[in-house]
Parts: C-alpha cells; sequence; structure tokens
C-alpha cells in the first residue's frame, strides 16, 4: 500500500512527486476544502461561537476521491501549507478523512526543495490545535464582523455595502490621510543656492545658505531673500571649516511578506495581489531546464528575519566566486527579528544561492523573473561587506553668513554593487566635492533665491499603506492583499496614478463608522484584536474568550446604532445624475439592485420611475452615428459597444478613444500591451501607428 501526500496546490504535487520514491502518492485540495457558508451566518453565538462548517460547493466530488484514496493507504500526510490557513485546512481534511488530530501526520515544507521535503517528512507531528484555533477565532471574528454591520451599511447608505475588521481600519487610514491634506495650510519659505568653484578645479559645487555661525536662519519671503542677496552681492566666499570621515552603509534585511509587497509596488510597480500570486507560485515550484519542477523561494508568507546556516554558507560561497573574498563581511550576517513577529519560517529567500536570475529567466514568465531577481538580489545583497565613503563637509563664509557643503565619494561599493533599497520618498544624492582646505577662497558662479512651500503629506500608495498597516499591528502580512484588493473592488478606495484614495462612500462610510462603531476602526484596538490573536496562536489565551471578550460589545453598539438611526438614510452626491426623470422632474440618481446598478428616481415611492444605467466613454462609435459604452461580461471583463444596439453590432475588447483616423475619419481604437497601438477599424482603411508613450 501507498503512502498519501495531500498539498494544496495541483502545482505542488508534480514538484514534491520529483523528490519522493513510488512509495508515496501526492494529491492536491485545490484550497480550502470546508469553511463557513456564504449565505448564512453559520456560528452558533450562544453555544460558544460554535462553527457550522461545510464542504465547499463543488468540492464533494474530490472529499469523497480523497476518502477513497485515504482508505487505501498505508498512511496519510497532510502536508498544507505551513501556517495558520494551512493548519486549518489540515484539520478540516482530518476531521472528513476520520484522521485522529493527535496522531504526528502532519508535515510542513518551507521550501519545496529535496532538503525542504527530506527534512519535512523527517519529522512529522501533530496538528497544532493553537495555530487551527487562532485561525478559528480570526475567521469568526471576522465573519461577525461583516455579517453583522454589512446589513447596516447597506440599509443606511447604499445596497451591497460590506465591512470587514482590517478592510475599516484600512480605509480610514486613507480617508484620515485625506482629511490632513485638506486641512493642510501650506507655508512659504525660501532658500539661498551658491555654485562655488575652488581654484584649479573646473566643476563648480553646491552650498547651501545657513544662516550664522551662532544661529539657523530661516527665510520666509522674498522680501527676506532678496535683501540677503543684496548683502551678499560682492562677499567673498572662503572656506572656514572642513570635516572630514567615513561613512558605511549596511544592506536592508532579507524580505519578510510585508517589505516584499512594499519593495515589489515601488521598484516593479506590482499590486500586493500579484507579488503574492508570483510568489506562491515560485515557492511552488517552477519547471526549470535542466533542473525539473523545482521550488525557486521558501515560503512567502512570514514575519521572521532568520536565515538557515545552510544558506548562509551557500550566499558566501556564491559572493566569493563571483565578486572576491572582499565582498565578504567578516561573519555571516544575522538580522534580528522584531518582538512580536511569529518565527516559525526563515525569511524569504532564493533556495540555492547559485541558481542566478539570468540562469532561470528562459524557464520562467516574465513576472516569475522580476520577482525572483528582487528576492534574489536582496539575499544575496544582505550577505555582502558593506559599502564604504569618505564624507567631506565644508563651513564656507560669506562676510558674516554661513553656507554649507557635503559630499561623498565612494571607496568600496560592496553590497551596492548588486542591489540598493528602494525609497517611497526622493533622498538628495550626494555628490563628491573637489579638494577643500581652511582659508581656502572660493569663487562664486551664482547666487541663486529659490521659492518653496511645505508640502501636505502624501497620499498612500500600496506600498506605503503597507508598511503603515505593519507599523499599527493591523491584520497580518499574508492578509495584506486581500485587504487592498476588496476596498478597490468594494469602491470605497480608487487607485489614481499609482496613489490610493477615498472615494466619497469611502469618506461617508468611514464617517458613519467613526461615529457609531468606533471600536471597529479604531487603530489601537485593532492591533489589540490582533495581539490577542497571537495569543491564542501561542497558547496563552482561550479562542472561545477572546471572542466572547469582542463581541460583548460589539452586540451592544450595534444595537445602539440600529435603534438611533431608524428611517435615516444618507444619500451620496456621487450617486446623482444629471439626467431628469421625465415623470416628475427631479435629478435620477445611480441605485444598485440585486443585478447591478441602475437609475431611479428618488422620489420613490411616489415615482417609480427607473432606468438601465449607461455609461458612456466619449467616444463615438467607429462602425455608425451611435455613442461607444462600457459594458461588463458575466465574468467582470470591460468590453466596449454601440449604444445603439441590436441596430449596430459593433463590439470591441479594446477601447475607442475620442482621437479620429487621420485616413476617414472614424475613431481609433486603443490596443494594450507592450507597444501599444492606435488603429482603424474601417474596412479597406489600415491605418495604425504606435501610441507615445507619455512617461
Amino acid at each position: 500500500m501507498s503512502k498519501l501526500v495531500i498539498v494544496e496546490s495541483p502545482t505542488k504535487v508534480h514538484t514534491i512527486k520529483k523528490y519522493l520514491d513510488s512509495g508515496y502518492e501526492v494529491v492536491a485540495t485545490k484550497g480550502h476544502i470546508r469553511d463557513l457558508p456564504e449565505k448564512r451566518l453559520s456560528v452558533e453565538i450562544k453555544k460558544d461561537f460554535r462553527p457550522k462548517y461545510e464542504v465547499i460547493a463543488g468540492k464533494e466530488k474530490l472529499v469523497e476521491e480523497l476518502k477513497a484514496k485515504a482508505e487505501k493507504s498505508a498512511q496519510v500526510f497532510l502536508a498544507t501549507d505551513p501556517d495558520r490557513e494551512g493548519e486549518a485546512i489540515s484539520w478540516h481534511l482530518a476531521y472528513l478523512l476520520g484522521l485522529d488530530t493527535a496522531q504526528h501526520n502532519r508535515v510542513t515544507f518551507n521550501e519545496i526543495t529535496k532538503t525542504g521535503i527530506t527534512e519535512g517528512m523527517s519529522h512529522p507531528r501533530s496538528i497544532d490545535m493553537d495555530l487551527v484555533n487562532a485561525q478559528q477565532a480570526r475567521r469568526i471574528l471576522d465573519r461577525l464582523v461583516g455579517y453583522k454591520l454589512s446589513p447596516f451599511l447597506s440599509q443606511k447608505i447604499r445596497r451591497g455595502l460590506s465591512a470587514g475588521r482590517v478592510q475599516s481600519v484600512a480605509v480610514r487610514l486613507i480617508v484620515d490621510r485625506e482629511e490632513e491634506i485638506r486641512a493642510f495650510q501650506k507655508e512659504e519659505y525660501w532658500s539661498l543656492d551658491a555654485k562655488l568653484q575652488a581654484k584649479g578645479s573646473r566643476k563648480a559645487f553646491a552650498a547651501a545658505f545657513y544662516g550664522t555661525p551662532e544661529e539657523k536662519i530661516a527665510i520666509s519671503n522674498q522680501e527676506e531673500a532678496d535683501a540677503l542677496l543684496k548683502e551678499l552681492e560682492n562677499a567673498e566666499f572662503t572656506v572656514s571649516k572642513v570635516k572630514k570621515g567615513n561613512r558605511k552603509r549596511s544592506p536592508a534585511p532579507p524580505f519578510i511578506t510585508s517589505t516584499l509587497q512594499q519593495e515589489a509596488s515601488r521598484r516593479l510597480g506590482f499590486q500586493a495581489k500579484r507579488t503574492m500570486k508570483v510568489a506562491q507560485e515560485l515557492y511552488e515550484g517552477v519547471d526549470i531546464e535542466g533542473l525539473g519542477p523545482t521550488g525557486l523561494i521558501t515560503y512567502m508568507r512570514t514575519d521572521s528575519l532568520r536565515l538557515s546556516e545552510d544558506a548562509l554558507k551557500d550566499a558566501a560561497e556564491y559572493i566569493q566566486q563571483r565578486w572576491g573574498k572582499e565582498y565578504l563581511p567578516d561573519a555571516p550576517r544575522h538580522f534580528k527579528t522584531k518582538a512580536k513577529a511569529q518565527d516559525g519560517h526563515e525569511a524569504i529567500r532564493p533556495t540555492m544561492a547559485s541558481l542566478s536570475p539570468d540562469r532561470v529567466k528562459g524557464s520562467v514568465t516574465n513576472d516569475q523573473y522580476k520577482l525572483y531577481k528582487l528576492i534574489w538580489e536582496r539575499f544575496i545583497a544582505c550577505q555582502m561587506a558593506n559599502c564604504l565613503m569618505k564624507t567631506t563637509q565644508a563651513d564656507i563664509m560669506a562676510g558674516k553668513y554661513l553656507f554649507k557643503a557635503s559630499g561623498y565619494t565612494v571607496t568600496f561599493n560592496g553590497f551596492a554593487v548588486l542591489y540598493e533599497e528602494g525609497k517611497d520618498e526622493e533622498e538628495e544624492e550626494g555628490t563628491a566635492l573637489p579638494p577643500l582646505e581652511e582659508g581656502m577662497p572660493l569663487k562664486c558662479k551664482e547666487l541663486t533665491g529659490n521659492q518653496h512651500f511645505t508640502q501636505p503629506p502624501p497620499r498612500y500608495t500600496e506600498a506605503t499603506l503597507v508598511k503603515a498597516l505593519e507599523e499599527n499591528g493591523i491584520g497580518r502580512p499574508s492578509t495584506y492583499a486581500a485587504t487592498i484588493s476588496t476596498i478597490t473592488a468594494r469602491e470605497y478606495v480608487v487607485r489614481e496614478n499609482k496613489v490610493l484614495r477615498p472615494t466619497e462612500l469611502g469618506e461617508v462610510t468611514t464617517k458613519l463608522m467613526k461615529e457609531r462603531f468606533p471600536k471597529v476602526v479604531n487603530v489601537k484596538f485593532t492591533a489589540q484584536v490582533e495581539s490577542n490573536l497571537d495569543k491564542v496562536q501561542s497558547g496563552e489565551a482561550d479562542w472561545v474568550e477572546t471572542l466572547r471578550d469582542f463581541y460583548g460589545d460589539f452586540e451592544k453598539t450595534l444595537k445602539k446604532a440600529k435603534d438611533e438611526m431608524q428611517g435615516v438614510k444618507i444619500q451620496l452626491k456621487e450617486d446623482e445624475t444629471d439626467i431628469i426623470c421625465e415623470k416628475c422632474g427631479r435629478k435620477m440618481v445611480i441605485k444598485t439592485g440585486r443585478y447591478g446598478k441602475f437609475i431611479a428616481c428618488p422620489g420613490y415611492p411616489e415615482c417609480q420611475n427607473i432606468k438601465k444605467l449607461v455609461q458612456e466613454n466619449g467616444a463615438d462609435c467607429p462602425k455608425c452615428e451611435g455613442k461607444v459604452v462600457v459594458r461588463k461580461s458575466k465574468r467582470g471583463r470591460v468590453f466596449y459597444g454601440c449604444s445603439r444596439y441590436p441596430e449596430c453590432h459593433f463590439v470591441s475588447w479594446d477601447e475607442p478613444t475620442l482621437e479620429k483616423c487621420p485616413r476617414c475619419g472614424k475613431t481609433l481604437l486603443r490596443k494594450k500591451g507592450k507597444t501599444p497601438k492606435l488603429y482603424c477599424i474601417t474596412e479597406n482603411c489600415g491605418y495604425e501607428r504606435l501610441e507615445e508613450n507619455e512617461g
């Protein structure tokens, strides 16, 4: 009889089979197999929050197949992902297959490689019920908040709204930032910048006005700037002090889930959801030429910075071979994990240091290559020597006023030869200064006054939102991608040029939540709930008591809100249209029903006029005199059609533009891709051209 290994993903099956002998059969659950049904609460609150799980719709046949395989197997190993969700899936499998949760049938793989699988299979354990209960508590908590709050919001604001424990706080952060930006009062200030040249040097360098040697002088307006410029008109510039030193920069630590999402957003433009999808593919295994199915990275849901000794040794060997011994630090680098982090897994790293991005490029997709390159370079760089620099700081006197100049030169690039961490905000580049000595006269080539204004705090990007969620202890790193996807899909937030801006819906909903459910959207309270869930995971707290502590106060708050807001309906300005109801003369509004959005008269029930909602994109139909309208397929994909359908059958996935064909005068369509182009569909025209890149 063979032994059965059950994993989550079908992709893993091929990779794991490669490293197990013929006595093992490997099958996949294709994700969760049992859960709380979607269409009802399914939590018996009065019976200690007992969940009522069911096999997920469509997986009944798979469960029967797994049962049949388990009965015929000599032993069953549950090898789902090594985290809370994976532990819960193994627990559900044990229940459905009739396995003893106390038996040592649970195995975990930190990496899908021969070493990782051999190590995992050699150390089976029993199912960790603390992990399972932490997952159950989170699932039930989110279900209670969602199923109790969502109907209330739908009734008071707009049908179909949803609320979530973490998503509501994420929206609040974005709304609060928008309010800060609106309330910001910009202040004027000026700087004086000199371009100076040392004797014998061809290149000028920059020095900034400081004030006097005794104090810094702030320049508030043009009058003050002009007065100083006049005073400095004939001033002689002389070096009064030179301070030289050495500086070293250390590399950034290897990636954890949150920092990977941030860096992929900054450098690759990946949304968090896209990053995690690609990382999952790299972890599960890719068919590499010459190696076969191979897991390229360690498990990608982690907040630990720990690295195995084998990994450190492999990195050191690769660095020495490629760049030489001088690029190695005196000892391998170890990074300190944050106090509240879970240390169940290593940091995210390549499974083989020697497997460079160029080596795998021909076997992976473009997205996989980009993300693997980022992970590989960050890991290798973290085990390289420091970047060394010589620094120079100079004080320069001009009459009684002081200017300052600073610069550096790199004497040894170290880790910077391979990788530099991205930044959320631009930083000033340092440049080398010419040789300067005290008492040296300088020639002033130019002296200018520059006006500036203080800037409001920037809107969140995905990278900075993930950073804020992590710093505030909101959610877990593995939930950030889903949270951001949810708040944009629900139209609480929109993306504009990579920044996240709240919609009116997001602002109104957050205002209501802050007034009626202050704890649910309170950052510190939500972080405390997260900490309590971590205590459940570590066995320090009971999961039922944790739910009871939260739900008692939540239930009272919800009842009070319902009682005090009876008959109240909040109307959004963004739902108003310019369409006049032909029956009563009111401006019609956009409403959401069971089958989507439509236009209705706000005078209901006196006036029951409704219309189909048609969204035009502003372009003329390229085939007739109609207008182009935006439609969605059954799967939610946007396409374009003619407003005169069925008289006109124009339809296209490509977006019609406002630009006309220079040959025939018809509307040009835009085809997206690596080389976006505009083209004409008029028969016998054939006009097309590459679209200019605005960036």
